[in-house]
């Protein structure tokens, strides 16, 4: 089934939650008012023209989890998993993060879409391989996907002790990295990037925005207590 589909990044720009979490905060784990995020989530939703109770939200525990889900899973989130994976087209899917990458993937002739939480220790972990390899049970052919890397912590910004740093480029060849400071650190995203390559994915497109650069973007490794921006894709 052929499926026409979308994506979208949020920024923290355009919400309602006070600081620190201003404003478009849309994290209901970080300790901001739950009002407040009800809000921004329904402002998200009539910005992209979408009903809020369409969309599926994971409770995200930087592990390597991938799930499949339905309009059954509607509701509570997703409990401890960091990617989903769907063929469902009255689902929106979504992803939050605040250093780490938010990866949106997606076979429209398929008709399978997922989102994955790729922070330092699930990317080392395969949970984008574990996304890929789910989307390839549901029907999806690696040479028709595209996949989103959305705003991160750049190589640039982003240091680690030496030794993490390493681990990580052992588990995820060409992360590692020298930061602007002469540090070791990691890119993340440059591992995804040559993962997904090497695991034949067709079409990859990587956001440049570093979310400890750009103050528009919500930072944990800039600011600690903070609020979460997001992955979006959904199709039709």
């Amino acid at each position: 089934m052929t499926m026409l589909v979308h994506t979208h990044f949020t920024t923290r720009l355009g919400g309602v939650s006070q600081p620190p979490y201003d404003s478009l905060n849309l994290g209901a784990h970080v300790g901001d008012d739950p009002d407040a995020v009800r809000e921004n989530r329904a402002r998200v939703a009539t910005q992209l023209n979408l009903d809020p109770a369409r969309f599926i939200w994971m409770d995200q525990v930087h592990s390597a989890t991938v799930q499949v889900v339905n309009a059954a899973d509607l509701g509570a989130p997703i409990s401890a998993t960091d990617a989903v994976v769907t063929t469902d087209p009255t689902v929106v899917l979504t992803v939050m993060v605040a250093d780490c990458v938010p990866v949106l993937l997606y076979d429209a002739d398929a008709g399978v879409i997922a989102a994955a939480h790729a922070g330092r220790t699930g990317a080392r972990n395969g949970v984008v391989s574990n996304t890929v390899a789910t989307m390839v049970e549901l029907g999806a052919n690696p040479d028709n996907m595209t996949a989103h890397l959305g705003p991160a912590a750049s190589g640039r910004r982003y240091e680690l002790p030496r030794e993490m740093a390493e681990d990580v480029e052992e588990h995820l060849p060409g992360s590692l990295t020298r930061t602007d400071q002469g540090t070791w650190g990691s890119d993340v995203r440059a591992g995804l990037a040559r993962q997904l390559t090497t695991l034949g994915v067709g079409n990859i497109v990587m956001d440049p925005r570093c979310t400890i650069e750009d103050s528009n973007l919500f930072s944990y490794r800039r600011d600690g207590k903070t609020g979460r921006q997001a992955g979006i894709i959904w199709g039709e």
